[in-house]
């Protein structure tokens, strides 16, 4: 793909700062955001299932936790609100992305407990305890499966992926290619058009 797109590394878009207002899990959320990263303006439809349907860290959670493809950090602020005694990676290869992440993370108190890095800079050795993702599913199938097969290996033994994705995005087909690879996937829930999906080893 050419162009400027919410997975390039240096958007061109202008800023255009704005806010997003969202609850999930009995919080209210005012994240800044911007143009050249994805759902700019509003809480991705799809993310807003993720954070409704998935079961969100207990407040006695531990551990690295990881958003795969953070965006402006709705995923993260969400995870590290849930979850004060836990770690959260935040990456992304868009760097307006991570930036905005940061100033988030900030605004609800976490700063220091997240940690806002491209996909490059986490150490091999770093394993996950959940991964949560609303992957990036316009950059291709090829890219979306590849993307995969090299986080979801880093799952802790016992550590659990949540996606969602589109049902007419492929979100079925994923369902059965991440089966086909020996992967453990059930579906606890559909909502618009979305799949939410549980994965382990």
């Amino acid at each position: 793909m050419t162009g400027d797109h919410y997975f390039t590394a240096e958007p061109a878009t202008a800023a255009q700062p704005r806010e997003v207002v969202f609850s999930a899990a009995g919080h209210d959320y005012t994240l800044v955001s911007s143009g050249g990263v994805f759902s700019a303006g509003r809480l991705d439809p799809g993310t807003a299932v993720l954070l409704r349907k998935a079961d969100l860290p207990a407040p006695t959670t531990t551990g690295q936790l990881l958003d795969l493809g953070c965006g402006f950090g709705p995923i993260t602020c969400v995870l590290a609100t849930s979850a004060p005694s836990a770690t959260v990676w935040a990456v992304d290869v868009n760097a307006r992305a991570r930036e905005l992440t940061m100033v988030n993370a900030a605004r609800v108190g976490a700063a220091g407990r997240v940690r806002v890095v491209e996909p490059d800079a986490v150490a091999a050795a770093v394993t996950f305890d959940q991964i949560w993702s609303n992957p990036p599913i316009r950059i291709g199938k090829n890219e979306l499966h590849q993307l995969l097969l090299r986080w979801l290996p880093r799952l802790a033994p016992d550590g659990v992926a949540w996606l969602v994705v589109a049902r007419h995005l492929g979100g079925d087909s994923l369902h059965r290619w991440l089966a086909e690879r020996g992967w453990q996937v059930a579906r606890p829930a559909s909502q618009k058009g979305y799949r939410v999906l549980r994965v382990t080893r």
